[in-house]
């Protein structure tokens, strides 16, 4: 990571996210043939679920982009997201990291589709696509699982099926009661048909417009800045972890558990103790 860090700040980082069923893996494999013939080079990744059992995951998004196989201009990571809430790996930060320092103009990052643990995506891209379809519920389940909120892009794909209009009417019916700053970004909402090809040009321009509008609004930078706050925030509670699994094998945290379960101690006053036994085992 040290030797990528001056290499890395270029490409323009996508999230792609919805609900199971939407059609995501469709139409991120038609939205990098519409940027391949933009010019762009572009990196994939996409996060599959893990088996809650095995620990395993299909990693079946690279069958579905056989398209883009023998193309040099485009790579394609599958990724399991091994439990971790949100829609994405743990090591997506990272990964998005090797693809920007190699020279993707482009990095997608495709989600699980967990619902409501979605807006974790809005976190680690520049611009994100929130993507819809009729027939998967009406616009108030979008409201509540939390993705109207996090979105720069609306898609609502599968456009030739009945009720793809009205879809788009909730969304703007619903995004128009939404407080808005002057000069703040107003969020398109395009009609597409990833399995025909169909309207993916105009997704790649809107994305090109965000772009523009979050260097000139000095948007990008403080997404950035805040995306980079967060993940050094993460490795560092997941150190603090490791070190308390340290103290916690010397029988303190088990102790302090114990104390907690049988209602000798709060649980404010055991972690206080925690860190502690923390302090004094680095000292």
């Amino acid at each position: 990571m040290a030797a990528l860090a001056p290499h890395t700040g270029r490409a323009q980082v996508v999230g792609l996210t919805g609900s199971p069923g939407v059609g995501k893996s469709t139409t991120t494999n038609a939205l990098v043939a519409e940027l391949r013939r933009a010019g762009r080079r572009v990196g994939v990744l996409a996060v599959d679920p893990s088996s809650p059992f095995s620990g395993g995951a299909l990693l079946g998004d690279r069958i579905r982009m056989q398209d883009h196989a023998d193309d040099d201009g485009v790579y394609i990571r599958s990724m399991a997201s091994r439990g971790h809430l949100g829609g994405l790996s743990w090591s997506t930060p990272q990964a998005i990291r090797v693809l920007d320092a190699a020279g993707f103009d482009v990095v997608l990052v495709e989600t699980v589709g967990v619902g409501q643990s979605e807006v974790e995506i809005a976190a680690q891209a520049d611009s994100t696509i929130v993507l819809l379809a009729p027939g998967m519920g009406d616009g108030i389940q979008a409201a509540k699982a939390g993705i109207l909120e996090i979105g720069d892009l609306y898609v609502v794909n599968k456009a030739d099926r009945d009720g793809a209009d009205q879809v788009r009417r909730d969304l703007r019916g619903m995004l128009s009661l939404a407080e808005r700053r002057d000069g703040a970004w107003r969020q398109p909402i395009l009609k597409i048909s990833a399995a025909r090809a169909e309207g993916l040009d105009e997704v790649v321009v809107e994305l090109g417009r965000h772009h523009d509008f979050l260097r000139e609004s000095g948007e990008l930078l403080r997404r950035r800045t805040r995306r980079a706050r967060q993940e050094v925030e993460a490795i560092a509670v997941a150190e603090l972890r490791r070190r308390w699994a340290d103290v916690g094998r010397h029988g303190a945290l088990e102790g302090l558990a114990t104390d907690v379960a049988g209602g000798a101690l709060d649980p404010y006053r055991a972690a206080d103790a925690l860190l502690a036994a923390h302090a004094g085992a680095e000292g």
